[in-house]
């Protein structure tokens, strides 16, 4: 369990997952996306670390970050010309902030999936 920005995170990670950390040169971030355009949509990107101000630390191989974000227009079905994403500021991030996240490794690709509700799948 870590705190998210004054919010408990239950984070689980597979063994696969540790195995495949345990093998990083690099830290990790985790980004659990929360997507605010005509249907709300939620993802979890993984990339290597940079200067993100808001990542919480994990351990010392991996942090966890949360960003929502909105695009100024709606294409549902036009995934050719994605709209550029930007920071959606929330006043009150609480309520939308994620109560748990689980990461797993599988065939070489890192994979993830964040809830709100505490057992919720």
């Amino acid at each position: 369990m870590i705190d998210l920005g004054g919010r408990p995170l239950r984070v689980e990670v597979s063994h696969a997952a540790q195995r495949a950390l345990a093998a990083r040169r690099t830290p990790l971030l985790v980004e659990m996306e929360l997507y605010f355009s005509c249907l709300i949509r939620k993802a979890v990107r993984f990339r290597d670390q940079g200067d993100e101000p808001d990542a919480t630390p994990v351990t010392k191989i991996f942090a966890v970050r949360f960003r929502p974000v909105m695009t100024a227009g709606c294409r549902i079905g036009d995934h050719e010309h994605a709209p550029q994403l930007a920071d959606f500021p929330i006043r009150r991030p609480g309520p939308f902030t994620p109560h748990w996240l689980r990461i797993d490794y599988r065939r070489g690709q890192w994979r993830g999936e964040f809830g709100y509700r505490e057992g919720a799948q």
